[in-house]
C-alpha cells in the first residue's frame, strides 16, 4: 500500500494514543474529585465543571460512568495530588501537576525528564511564587462592562476582564471559581465556556530560542507521556 498508507497509519496510531491519555487523565481526576466530594454532580460542583470540561473534550460518557462507579465502590486507587517545579530548557520556569497512587514512581518519572534534558528539578515553591493561581473563564461576547457589573453584583473578588476578538476572558482568584462560574452563568443566559478551568498563569514569560526550543518541546513531550503528570504549566514564549 505503499509510505503514504503507513503515514496515515502512524497518525491514527498517535492519535488513537493521544486520545487514550486525555481520556485516562479526565477518568483519573473525576475519580479523585468524586471520591472526596461526592459522585453527584448537583451537590459536587467541582465534579459538575470537570464533566463539562471532559464532555468538551469529547470524553466518552462511558469513561465518566467508569470513573464515577469506582468512586462510589471504594474499590479503585488512593490517588494524591502531588506538585514539582524546577527550571526547564532556556531556564524557563516550569510546574508539573500529577496526580498519583505511588510518589516514589511519580518523582522519579519526572526527574527522569528534567535529567534528560539536563533541566532542574527544584523544591516546593521553587517557582510557584511566580506564577498566578488563577480562575480562567472564556466565553463569546464583546460587553466587557456588563460582564464586570455582573461579577461586581455578585461580590466576585475579580482580578481582570479582557474582551478581544469577539472573547470575553475573566480571570479570578483559584479560590472564587465558583462563585465567578455561578454569576456568570445567572447572569448570561445560555453561557458557554470555551475555557473553563484554574490554571497556573506566568506573571512574566522568557524568550526561548535556538537549540533550547526543540529541548523544550522535547521536554514538555516526555511529560505528556507520564501517566501522572495531570497538567504542566511553565513561562516559555518560543
Amino acid at each position: 500500500m505503499g509510505r503514504a498508507y503507513q503515514n496515515r497509519k502512524e497518525s491514527i496510531a498517535k492519535t488513537a494514543n493521544a486520545k487514550s491519555k486525555v481520556y485516562s487523565k479526565y477518568g483519573r481526576e473525576i475519580y479523585v474529585v468524586a471520591k472526596s466530594g461526592g459522585a453527584d454532580p448537583d451537590g459536587n460542583l467541582a465534579l459538575r465543571g470537570l464533566i463539562e470540561r471532559a464532555k468538551k473534550d469529547q470524553v466518552p460518557a462511558h469513561v465518566v460512568e467508569k470513573a464515577l462507579q469506582k468512586a462510589t465502590s471504594g474499590a479503585g486507587e488512593d490517588f494524591s495530588p502531588a506538585r514539582y517545579e524546577g527550571f526547564g530548557p532556556g531556564n524557563c520556569m516550569v510546574i508539573v501537576d500529577c496526580l498519583t497512587d505511588n510518589p516514589n514512581r511519580t518523582i522519579g518519572d519526572v526527574r527522569q525528564c528534567f535529567n534528560k534534558v539536563k533541566a532542574k528539578i527544584g523544591t516546593s515553591g521553587t517557582v510557584s511564587h511566580m506564577f498566578d493561581h488563577c480562575a480562567i473563564l472564556v466565553f463569546a461576547g464583546d460587553d466587557e462592562d456588563a460582564v464586570l457589573e455582573a461579577l461586581m453584583m455578585a461580590d466576585v473578588d475579580v482580578t481582570d476582564v479582557e474582551q478581544e476578538g469577539g472573547k470575553i476572558t475573566v480571570f479570578a482568584p483559584h479560590t472564587e471559581y465558583f462563585k465567578t462560574k455561578q454569576a456568570l452563568t445567572e447572569a448570561f443566559c445560555d453561557i458557554d465556556f470555551d475555557v473553563d478551568s484554574i490554571q497556573f498563569v506566568p506573571q512574566n514569560t522568557v524568550e526561548v530560542t535556538g537549540d533550547d526550543v526543540a529541548q523544550l518541546e522535547r521536554f514538555l513531550d516526555m511529560l505528556d507521556d507520564v501517566d501522572d503528570v495531570q497538567n504542566v504549566y511553565h513561562n516559555a514564549e518560543y
